[in-house]
């Protein structure tokens, strides 16, 4: 099973949902996490994991060969980037960083002056604790292609579940609903939701579950600090009825999650009650996947 854990905003707490997940299915199935927020990737913070490179993710850049280039600039016209620069009569100027490897400029050159090296734009590491094998992506300074890190984070998880044969993956997304978003809920059979009481993780809660919908992936909400503001948690509670899509479950906000954070430790192992929470979860969870159907009831926004 395959469970992705997203909410839109960002601080709401989905990857301290996703290793205390991770921790109570690990005690009874084999368990992989991959923390696909590659911008600001920190699952192996929260379980004190000790990283190790597994593989570099590259992705392809033009180089030109002058001898051909007749400085037609056909190839800067084509850059939606603005990754190569183009001045009358010279040779055109390339910014490398800027580059996002769509190679368009390749298929413009009507001389066939431009093809294609690479450049590396992050990497890939694994660890292990709590009994769960954890895959990470982490996009490297500078570079833009998040979504292309997640997806290859992704592949590279599936590779390494062909000798592992998990019961259970969790993924951990980043904030938002963009590229990396997308690329993490992909293929998944179960969303996990976690928002907060706020107006702002409410909004952009729903855009997230305009995505499950899309995609047609059952999904479930977490409210996390659902005591911090109790009228506006009502509303979440009223818009989740109203959509027909479930609470799985409520954190309450309280001071174990920081000493979680500060001290690299899960915070089930700091104060063992939090173990029902993500054991009724999971239970909520297994129950969801069993009676979900092959397409997913569409519901509208209100």
């Amino acid at each position: 099973m395959k469970i992705a854990v997203t909410g839109g905003k960002g601080g709401t707490g989905k990857s301290t949902v996703a290793t205390s997940l991770a921790i109570e299915f690990a005690r009874t199935k084999k368990t992989m996490l991959v923390d696909a927020d590659v911008e600001c990737p920190n699952d192996h913070l929260l379980l004190n994991v000790k990283r190790k490179k597994y593989s570099n993710v590259y992705q392809p850049i033009p180089k030109w060969d002058f001898k051909k280039c007749t400085k037609c600039g056909k190839c800067a016209s084509v850059c939606k980037q603005n990754a190569i620069v183009f001045v009358e009569d010279k040779f055109p100027a390339f910014v490398k960083d800027v580059c996002i490897g769509c190679k368009a400029c390749m298929v413009a050159c009507p001389t066939g002056a431009i093809s294609m090296t690479k450049k590396q734009i992050g990497t890939i590491y694994i660890g292990k604790n709590y009994n769960i094998n954890l895959i990470i992506g982490e996009l490297k300074l500078g570079e833009l292609a998040s979504g292309e890190i997640v997806a290859e984070v992704r592949k590279k998880s599936e590779e390494i579940d062909q000798k592992l044969k998990s019961d259970i993956m969790l993924i951990d997304s980043a904030a938002g609903i963009g590229c990396p978003v997308i690329a993490s809920l992909v293929g998944t059979d179960y969303i996990v939701a976690v928002t907060e009481p706020t107006p702002s993780a409410l909004h952009d809660l729903k855009r997230v579950l305009y995505l499950a919908n899309h995609f047609k992936i059952k999904s479930g909400i977490v409210i996390n600090k659902f005591d911090l503001e109790k009228s506006f948690c009502e509303k979440i509670e009223s818009f989740a009825k109203k959509n027909k899509i479930p609470i799985i479950g409520r954190i309450p906000y309280k001071r174990d999650f920081v000493d979680s954070t500060i001290k690299m430790k899960p915070v089930v192992e700091i104060n063992p009650e939090y173990k029902k929470i993500f054991e009724g979860i999971i239970k909520s969870i297994n129950k969801e996947v069993g009676e979900c159907s092959k397409v997913c009831k569409k519901f509208t926004i209100r």
